[in-house]
This record gives C-alpha cells, sequence and structure tokens, in this order.
C-alpha cells in the first residue's frame, strides 16, 4: 500500500483558528493512525494578507498541542522547499503553468481593469462577488501573445475551462459530486506579481510533495472542480479528498472572531489547557463508536477513522469545553497543576499565603485557571453579604444560634496558638461535644463569617489555617458585630 502523506498548509496571516486547528489535527490524525507522514507547508503567496510574526504562531501552536511534522520548513524530506515563496524562486509554478499552456489547458490573459471591471458579475456561495471572465485572451493569436511578452505587458495566466460538459471529483464523505463546467470560472493561475495562486500552487505542491490524502474545510468543495481538471490535465493521480463540516458558535453562525474563543491563542489566553482543547475539538465533526469524550492524542491516534467525520455543521459549544478542560484539571498531576496555577494564585491571593495549600483545594473545583480568583477572592476580603446566609436548614442553625455560636468560638480562637487545620479541628470539635452540637451546627457559622460566602474551597478549620490567628479573629469579631 501506498504511504500516506498528509500536509497541513497554512497561510501565516494572523492567530490560528479553531477551524484550522481542526484541520490540522485531522490531518495529523489521518496520517498516524496509518503510520504515515504529516508535514507542515507554509503557503505565503498571498503577500498582502500576509502578518508578522504569524508562522512563529503556527509553529508554537503546533508544538503546545503535540502535532509534530515529520516534514517542514526545519525538516527536509527531500521535497522542499517547504515555503511556497522559496518554491516560487525554484521556477516551479511557472514551469507547470506554462506546461498547461502548451497542452491548450491554460492562456495568458492581458487584460487591464478597466476592461475587467467591465465584465459581468457573480455572487459567489459565501457572499463575495466574483468577475465571470469572458475568454476574450483565449482568442489571442501566437503572434499577439508573444508580442505582448516582449513589450512586458502585465499578464496573469488563467486556466481554460470548456464551457460544456461537466467535472466530476470524489470527496470520501460526499461521495460523487459533479459540476456543470459553465459554472466554473476561468480562475487564475499565475498572478501580474508571478506569484501563483492559493489554488494552483496547492495542486501543484500536493503533487510533487507527494501528498495522499487532502483535508480541508467543506468550504473548498466550489473550488474542488477546479482542482480536478488541473490534475487530469497535466494526466496526475489526484489525492484522497477529505472535506470537513462547518464549526458554528451556539447560534449556528459561523464561528468569528467577535466569538471570543475562535482561536487556539484565545482559548490559552481564558485559561483552557492544550490537551482539552485538542481533545474537544477532536470532536467537532468525529465521533468516535462509543460514547468516549476523554482521549489523549496517543489514544486520538489509534481510534480516529476519517470515515466517522459528519457532514453535518459541528456547534463549538464553550460550556462543554469548560467542562472538558475540568477533567483534565483534575486528572492533573498536583505539582504540574500548581505551577499553571501560580500566577492566577499570586494574583488572586494576599502575600504571604500557602500557595500550594490553596491550589490543592481549588483544584477540583475550576474548570479554568481564571476561576480561581471567584474561588479564593474571600481569602484577600470579605465580601458584603447578607446575614441570611447563617441560617441553614441542613445544620437547624439560624442567625440567632450561629451569633452565639461564634461568640463562644471567638475566645478559644484568640487562645489558640497551633492554627494548624487538625489541631483547630480537634478544638471546634471539643467545643461542639461539650455543647451537644453536631459539626456542621458550629462550622456553619465560622465559615460564613470568615468566608462571606456559602461555597468556599476549603471547610471552616482549613479557611482558619490559611487565614492565620490574627486574619481570623478580626473576621470572627466583625462578623459577631454584623450579627449583632
Amino acid at each position: 500500500m501506498e504511504k500516506i502523506r498528509t500536509r497541513y498548509a497554512p497561510s501565516p496571516t494572523g492567530k490560528m483558528h479553531v477551524g484550522n486547528l481542526r484541520t490540522a489535527l485531522y490531518e495529523f490524525l489521518v496520517a498516524k493512525h496509518e503510520g504515515g507522514d504529516f508535514m507542515l507547508r507554509i503557503e505565503d503567496t498571498d503577500q498582502e494578507r500576509f502578518v508578522e510574526g504569524a508562522i512563529d504562531i503556527i509553529n508554537r501552536t503546533l508544538e503546545m498541542t503535540g502535532l509534530y511534522h515529520d516534514e517542514g520548513p526545519d525538516k527536509d524530506g527531500g521535497v522542499g522547499p517547504y515555503v511556497q515563496s522559496e518554491r516560487v524562486k525554484t521556477g516551479i509554478y511557472m514551469k507547470y503553468a506554462k506546461e498547461l499552456i502548451d497542452k491548450g489547458e491554460a492562456y495568458y490573459c492581458f487584460c487591464d481593469k478597466e476592461r475587467l471591471a467591465s465584465l459581468k458579475t457573480a455572487v459567489s456561495e459565501d457572499g463575495k462577488t466574483i468577475t465571470v471572465y469572458d475568454k476574450h485572451c483565449l482568442g489571442l493569436s501566437k503572434e499577439e501573445v508573444e508580442k505582448n511578452l516582449a513589450e512586458g505587458k502585465p499578464f496573469v495566466i488563467r486556466q481554460n475551462i470548456p464551457n460544456e460538459g461537466t467535472t466530476t471529483f470524489k470527496d470520501e464523505l460526499y461521495g460523487d459530486i459533479t459540476v456543470d463546467n459553465s459554472e466554473l470560472d476561468d480562475m487564475i493561475l499565475i498572478k501580474s506579481d508571478g506569484y501563483p495562486t492559493y489554488n494552483f500552487a496547492n495542486v501543484v505542491d500536493d503533487h510533487t510533495m507527494n501528498i495522499t490524502h487532502v483535508v480541508r474545510g467543506n468550504e473548498y468543495i466550489s473550488s474542488s472542480p477546479k482542482y480536478q481538471r488541473l490534475y487530469d490535465a497535466f494526466g496526475w493521480k489526484s489525492p484522497v479528498y477529505i472535506h470537513l463540516p462547518l464549526i458554528t458558535d451556539e447560534n449556528h453562525k459561523k464561528l468569528s472572531k467577535r466569538s471570543g474563543h475562535s482561536s487556539f491563542e484565545d482559548l490559552i489566553d481564558q485559561g483552557f489547557i492544550s490537551e482539552a482543547i485538542v481533545n474537544y475539538i477532536a470532536l467537532l465533526g468525529w465521533s468516535p463508536e462509543d460514547n468516549r469524550e476523554i482521549f489523549s492524542l496517543d489514544e486520538l491516534i489509534r481510534e480516529f477513522d476519517y470515515h466517522r467525520i459528519s457532514k453535518s455543521p459541528a456547534v463549538f459549544d464553550i460550556q462543554k469545553l469548560r467542562w472538558m478542560n475540568g477533567e483534565y484539571l483534575k486528572a492533573m498531576d498536583d505539582d504540574k497543576f500548581f505551577e499553571m496555577a501560580k500566577p492566577y494564585l499570586e494574583e488572586a491571593l494576599p502575600a504571604g499565603m500557602d500557595l500550594k495549600k490553596v491550589a490543592s483545594k481549588v483544584k477540583t473545583r475550576i474548570e479554568v485557571f481564571p476561576d480561581i480568583a471567584e474561588q479564593v477572592d474571600f481569602l484577600k476580603a470579605v465580601p458584603e453579604y447578607s446575614t441570611e446566609l447563617y441560617a441553614n436548614k441542613k445544620n437547624k442553625i439560624d442567625a440567632a444560634g450561629s451569633l452565639a455560636v461564634l461568640t463562644d468560638v471567638l475566645p478559644i480562637l484568640e487562645a489558640q496558638d497551633d492554627y494548624s487545620n487538625d489541631a483547630l479541628y480537634a478544638k471546634l470539635l471539643e467545643y461542639a461535644e461539650s455543647k451537644g452540637f453536631k459539626n456542621g451546627y458550629v462550622m456553619w457559622p465560622v465559615r460564613i463569617a470568615l468566608s462571606g460566602k456559602v461555597m468556599t474551597p476549603a471547610g471552616a478549620t482549613e479557611i482558619l489555617e490559611l487565614l492565620g490567628k490574627e486574619e481570623s479573629v478580626k473576621r470572627i469579631k466583625a462578623a459577631i458585630e454584623k450579627l449583632s
């Protein structure tokens, strides 16, 4: 069997969109599931959209997600260069474009902007207005073409698509797709600046780099007949096409930058971890045979079967990603969790507090790292709260009972020197037993007094330990005054 070779071919135009990352992930999984090669190729032929630093973003994202490439700009596998602007200098695209001209499958076009502006237009599927070219320059004689070239007249090279007949290509998910050639425009292959268009460079590069499987978004389905005609014109075997479903937001609109979580960098900045992001994105359009949801990258490699990719749009549910991220945090090694949580803890906590102890308390209670602030904000200062919080049916206590408990407990805490959790717990337990109270009857008002919250990541005596004697006594006194 032919060795599977896939490529991720991003354009360096900014942050890596979730859809682009899913394409990279699926390309990676298609190859690795069969023991194949995964290539990185940089498609920078659109110089106007090039963003400085974008290639660094691509490399950093692939490294953070574990999608290591077997070949690329930094790993020559013998079919480079792997950056299209460098490939342009080799003359490869012009060479193949002229081969098509010789075959009658392409032609020089010298039309200026004014003439092109006068042509009729059509609206593409994505709502953009496109010019429908009328093949005017196809009728130029060989002598006219040579004269224009000799005079240095600007030109593009266009694909020559017949007005009659049909073109068929096969997609692994959608099956055979046939379109009327009359619906296809003579797309530009080589631009006036000598650079190839994205579409032409894609075909030439995929063939010369021995790519066997092409995974891309289904917005490229409409362009695929033109690709197929190029493969047929050259007499090349076309790759296996796998077109992926659209990713939408919760309102079933195309996921946009306005969503605030459309790129990998956005998600990392919001406190998600790369392993959870990869896991979640793998499920945006693909499902395993069972209902399992948590996968490591190695497990995805073993389980991934591209035939199980859906044709229906995939909804990006940020709440589902939050849940999944929380599961990853719960399972994370304690030391690794602490190192990742440390910046958030340092920002949220008062100076001198034991960060490691707090980290251990919040680990199972957060979904993303910024949640830490809301969990522990009371350790800096007690928020404003209502005395109604002291009434608790489960512990059968009300505000009056809470005031009595806090009044009794205050001198005990003032006399206590050992502020370790165990020692404090023993003291309050001893008090509860002496009064015939259940533990919760005592711990509830103490926790409310210390935190001003019904839900906290730590129990009453754990909070006493974290705050220390001085701050704890100060807060109990303030609570007594509030209740009085």
